[in-house]
């Protein structure tokens, strides 16, 4: 019925880049690491948060034993963190220029 053509591409030709402007679009790989290296910086704020909250609570002045639950809730948080600071890590590559040089290392 039908004449078998191929399918038309679906997304625009790319155009040419500039000389003098840089690309937008980053590599996946390295777009990864930059958003696991921010992940990684944001840990310590996520901890202060954490270490911070129990001290929000507000309880009631007859009611006793609440301390257990905040040292309960900031060791389960601290825990947390080393979990993620271990995941994290361990997807992180060290820097091309730091392996290469470690006295150029920040």
């Amino acid at each position: 019925m039908w004449p078998v053509t191929q399918p038309p591409d679906l997304l625009p030709p790319v155009p040419p880049r500039l000389p003098g402007k840089p690309s937008l679009f980053l590599a996946r790989d390295s777009y990864r690491q930059r958003r696991l290296r921010d992940a990684a910086r944001m840990l310590p704020v996520l901890g202060t948060v954490i270490w911070l909250l129990p001290l929000m609570w507000q309880r009631a002045p007859e009611e006793t034993g609440g301390m257990a639950a905040a040292v309960v809730f900031v060791f389960a948080g601290w825990t947390l963190l080393i979990v993620l600071t271990a995941l994290i890590a361990r997807k992180l590559r060290p820097d091309d220029e730091a392996a290469i040089d470690p006295d150029t290392a920040p």
